[in-house]
């Protein structure tokens, strides 16, 4: 992970946090400003860039990657210990929250894509409650050692949202990524856009502020 992660701090007292993951080749600075829109005041957007790595899937070519991708395909080997490594990036940025005075069920994971798929992944593996999670247009990594390695309390809200119409991470994979999850996990949102490709859309944003503002409400 590069140092520096794009922060836009809360423009009221700050009492939660919403660290947001970007997809393969972006940086922070591709969702910073779209999550910002959607929160509310008194929450601080955190969004990190990933490390520049060499990435299977394109030939080999160094971009920014959570981790290696080797093959779109569901049954394909997969970078475990990219996924971990890139896991305890995640939970470190967790930690500092914490010790600046967040506690951990005031913080909401989020990301879009290969980044959607790590904050899940993160989620599910953090030993304290989070607020949430938001995983955009994406799946779940090392599916196959869940529900064996969920540390997270069963009723961890989780929202899932997938377009209908996506060429890159297939709309199949997110419906199957939610039907297996609810066989562990009992709150979990999933929202098909219709016409949507791989990206997002003013539904979408729509759908992702109220489950933020229900997941990290004001403090009265």
């Amino acid at each position: 992970m590069e140092p520096n992660p794009v922060i836009i701090a809360a423009t009221a007292k700050q009492t939660a946090s919403l660290i947001f993951l970007h997809g393969l080749g972006d940086t922070g600075h591709g969702w910073a400003s779209t999550i910002a829109a959607i929160r509310g005041p008194h929450v601080k957007v955190i969004c990190p860039t990933a490390s520049t790595m060499p990435v299977t899937l394109n030939a080999g070519f160094r971009m920014p990657s959570w981790f290696d991708l080797r093959t779109l395909d569901a049954t394909a080997p997969e970078d475990e210990e990219g996924i971990l490594r890139a896991t305890n990036l995640i939970h470190g940025l967790i930690s500092e929250e914490v010790k600046a005075g967040i506690p951990a069920h005031r913080v909401l994971l989020g990301g879009f894509s290969q980044g959607g798929a790590l904050a899940l992944h993160a989620a599910l593996t953090y030993p304290e409650r989070l607020a949430g999670v938001v995983s955009l247009s994406c799946w779940l990594p090392r599916h196959a050692h869940f529900p064996n390695c969920v540390k997270a309390p069963s009723d961890l809200p989780i929202f899932q949202a997938h377009g209908d119409c996506d060429p890159v991470v297939p709309f199949k994979w997110g419906q199957m990524t939610a039907s297996f999850l609810k066989t562990f996990m009992k709150n979990i949102e999933f929202n098909t856009y219709q016409g949507l490709t791989h990206s997002s859309s003013d539904a979408e944003l729509k759908d992702m502020r109220a489950f933020i503002e229900r997941t990290l409400p004001a403090m009265t």
